[in-house]
C-alpha cells in the first residue's frame, strides 16, 4: 500500500508539468499545428527534433569502453543468445527479448527492444529497426548491433542525447536474420560466398516479393519471419546492415525495364541486370537518409571505393539499381508493401574481417547508427479519429505526388519521415468520406497533425459500435479544463493496451487522443497494477515463436520488477481503487485551483 500511496502522490506532483504543456500546446483541428518551440515532454533539455538540438551536448557522448561489458569478439548463435537474456535480464526497465521466428535449422530469430518502454506501445512513439546478418557472412553488422545495445543501455542515465532517443523512439534490433549462414562462414574471410545463403541455399536479400517483377523463389523461414514481424508492428524507419563496401544504398534495388546482362562473367559477381537509376516517389527523402548515415560515418562519405576495381560512390550513397538492380530485396518490400523507409547500410570493406578489427569498425559506425534512429522524428506524425475521438485503425495515408502509401496503427497514429516544405496529405478509411489536408513540415521539429473523418453513412449502431473502453468526460467550468476519466460502466475493467488517456483539449475528439502528459500515464500503470487486469509482456523463455512477448498475467515476481503479484485481496483493492479516486479527484481540483 505504501507503495501505491507514494507513487500516487508522484503521480499529483508530476501532473502540474504534464498540464502546463497539454494547455500551452495549439490544439489541432483537421489543420495545420506545429509543436511548440520548447516540445519539453517530447525532447527534454532541446528546442526539438534530431535537427534541433543546442548547446554542449547537441551529439551522442563518444563511446567509453569502461561501460561496456561486451567484448570486441565474434559471438556464435549461443553466446548471443545468452548475452540477450543477460542483458535483459539485467536492464529490465530498458530492454525486451524476443524472437520472431526460427531458421531452417532452427536457431531463434532474436529480437532486442530497447526503449523506455519496452514492453508496451506509448502513444506517439515512433517503432524502428535495425536488422544485421541477412547474409550470414556478412558479420560486422551482427557485432556492432550488439554493442549498440549495450552502447544504448549504458548511456541511457549518462547521455542525455541517447535518453531523448530511448524515452521517445521504440528500436528494435535484430542482430542476426541468417545464424545458419554465419555458422558456416569464416572469420578472415573478405570476399567469397561460403555463408551467404540460408541452409536451403537461399538468399534471403533476394526471396521477397517484388515491386517490378514478380518472384518466383521458394519462400523461406527466415522471409517469412521477417514479412509477420513488420505486418504485426508498424516500423516507420529501418536500416539493414550489410558487409563488402562502404556505401548507404537507397530504394529501388529493382527497376521497371530490367535487362538482363549482356556478359555473363559480370553478371556473375553482382549484376543481374544492367544498372541504371530506379528512384522512388519519396527520393528525396531517401537521399536524406542515406546521407545521415553517411555524413556521420567515419569514412564512408569520402565515397573511397573498397578495391581498385569496385565502384565510387558519390558522398557515400547510391540508389540501389544504379548500383546493381536485384530482385526480391527486402528495402524494396519495406517501402512498397508497408511504408516503411528502409536504406540498406554497407558498414564494412570485408564481410567477415578479423575479430581484432570489430573496435574499430563500432568507433566508425557509433555515430550513424544513432543518428540515423533519431530521423524517424522528422516530418509529420499525428491522429486520425472518427468525430467521437476514437482511433480509426488501418486508415490508408498518402502524400500528395507520392503515390506509395502508408497507414495507421490500431491506435490511429501515423508518421511519415518527409523533408521542409508543403504538402498535402489524403487519408481515405472505409465507411468515412475521404479527407486531404494541407500542412507544413520544418526543419527544427515534427509537425503534429490529427485528422477527424466523417461517416459516409453515420446510424446510430455504428455510433454505439465506436464508443471507446475509457470515456472521456471534459468538465464544463472552462473549455481547457482538465478531463476526468470515467469507466464504462456496461463495458466492465479495460486493459492498458484499449485504456487510454488524454490531456487537456478544447475539444473532446481531438483531447481523446493527445495522451502526452506524464500524470495520465502513471494513473493508468497505478490502475493496471492495482485491478490487476491489466496486461503484463513476459519476456520469451521458451522456444515459442512470437513477434513480441506473450501478454499474461503478473506473476508474483517478475523480471520487470513491481507486478504486483496476483494474490490481492478483494479489500486491498477495493482500498487501491479509493486511492485512485482520490487521486483522480484531488488532481482536478489541483489544476481547477492553479489555472482557474
Amino acid at each position: 500500500m505504501l507503495k501505491y500511496k507514494s507513487l500516487a502522490l508522484l503521480a499529483v506532483t508530476a501532473c502540474v508539468v504534464g498540464v502546463a504543456y497539454a494547455i500551452q500546446v495549439p490544439q489541432v483541428q483537421d489543420q495545420l499545428s506545429l509543436a511548440s518551440t520548447d516540445r519539453q515532454d517530447v525532447l527534454p533539455a532541446y528546442q526539438s527534433s534530431p535537427n534541433g538540438f543546442t548547446g554542449a551536448s547537441d551529439q551522442p557522448r563518444a563511446y567509453r569502453p569502461d561501460t561496456a561489458s561486451l567484448d570486441f569478439v565474434y559471438h556464435n548463435h549461443d553466446d548471443m543468445t545468452r548475452y540477450l537474456r543477460a542483458t535483459t535480464a539485467r536492464y529490465p526497465n530498458l530492454t525486451a527479448l524476443y524472437s520472431i521466428g526460427k531458421s531452417v535449422q532452427g536457431r531463434d530469430l532474436w529480437v532486442m527492444v530497447v526503449s523506455s518502454s519496452p514492453y508496451e506501445h506509448m502513444l506517439g512513439k515512433p517503432d524502428v529497426k535495425y536488422i544485421g546478418n541477412i547474409h550470414g557472412n556478412e558479420a560486422v553488422g551482427r557485432e556492432i548491433l550488439l554493442h549498440l545495445i549495450q552502447y544504448l543501455i549504458t548511456s541511457y542515465t549518462t547521455d542525455p542525447y541517447i535518453k531523448w532517443l530511448l524515452d521517445n523512439t521504440r528500436i528494435h534490433i535484430l542482430p542476426s536474420l541468417n545464424p545458419d549462414g554465419y555458422a558456416a562462414s569464416k572469420e578472415g574471410t573478405c570476399d567469397g560466398g561460403q555463408g551467404r545463403y540460408n541452409s536451403r541455399g537461399f538468399d534471403l536479400n533476394r526471396n521477397f516479393p517484388d515491386y517490378f517483377k514478380q518472384n518466383n523463389k521458394r519462400s523461406q523461414p527466415e522471409t517469412e519471419a521477417v514479412k509477420e514481424w513488420i505486418n504485426k508492428i508498424q516500423f516507420v524507419l529501418s536500416g539493414s546492415l550489410h558487409g563488402g563496401a562502404l556505401v548507404a544504398s537507397y530504394p529501388y534495388d529493382n527497376t521497371p525495364n530490367a535487362k538482363i546482362c549482356r556478359s555473363s562473367s559480370t553478371c556473375a559477381v553482382f549484376h543481374s541486370y544492367v544498372s541504371q537509376p530506379s528512384l522512388t516517389p519519396d527520393d528525396d527523402v531517401f537521399k536524406h537518409l542515406s546521407l545521415t548515415y553517411a555524413n556521420n560515418h567515419a569514412k564512408m562519405s569520402r565515397g573511397v571505393a573498397c578495391k581498385s576495381a569496385s565502384p565510387s560512390f558519390e558522398n557515400g550513397i547510391t540508389n540501389g539499381a544504379a548500383w546493381y538492380p536485384l530482385t526480391g530485396g527486402m528495402q524494396d518490400f519495406n517501402y512498397v508493401w508497408h511504408g516503411c523507409l528502409e536504406v540498406t547500410l554497407e558498414v564494412s570493406c570485408c564481410k567477415f574481417p578479423p575479430a581484432y578489427e570489430l573496435r574499430k569498425y563500432w568507433d566508425d559506425n557509433q555515430l550513424s547508427l544513432i543518428k540515423f534512429l533519431a530521423e524517424a522524428h522528422r516530418g509529420v506524425q499525428g491522429f486520425v479519429m472518427d468525430p467521437n475521438g476514437s482511433p480509426i485503425e488501418k486508415a490508408q495515408l498518402k502524400i500528395k505526388g507520392r503515390d506509395v502509401g502508408f497507414a495507421t496503427t490500431k491506435y490511429g497514429e501515423f508518421w511519415r519521415v518527409l523533408m521542409p516544405g508543403v504538402y498535402k496529405l489524403e487519408v481515405f478509411a472505409d465507411g468515412f468520406v475521404p479527407r486531404d489536408v494541407d500542412f507544413m513540415v520544418v526543419e527544427q521539429h515534427p509537425t503534429l497533425l490529427n485528422v477527424t473523418m466523417q461517416p459516409s453513412k453515420p446510424s446510430s449502431a455504428e455510433s454505439s459500435a465506436s464508443q471507446p473502453e475509457l470515456e472521456v468526460r471534459p468538465q464544463k467550468k472552462k473549455p481547457s479544463s482538465v478531463v476526468a476519466l470515467v469507466r464504462n460502466p456496461t463495458r466492465g475493467p479495460t486493459t492498458s493496451t484499449t485504456t487510454t488517456a488524454t490531456t487537456i483539449s478544447t475539444s473532446t475528439a481531438t483531447g481523446k487522443w493527445r495522451r502526452r502528459s506524464i500524470c495520465f500515464r502513471i494513473i493508468l500503470v497505478l490502475d493496471c497494477k492495482i485491478r490487476n487486469d491489466g496486461p503484463y509482456y513476459r519476456p520469451i523463455q521458451s522456444s515459442q515463436s512470437q513477434y513480441r512477448p506473450q501478454l499474461a498475467a503478473p506473476a508474483a515476481q517478475t523480471s520487470l520488477g513491481g507486478g504486483g503479484g496476483s494474490s490481492s485481496s478483494s479489500s486491498s483493492s477495493s482500498s487501491d481503487e479509493g486511492i485512485l479516486a482520490t487521486l483522480s479527484n484531488g488532481f482536478n481540483s489541483l489544476v481547477n485551483n492553479i489555472f482557474g
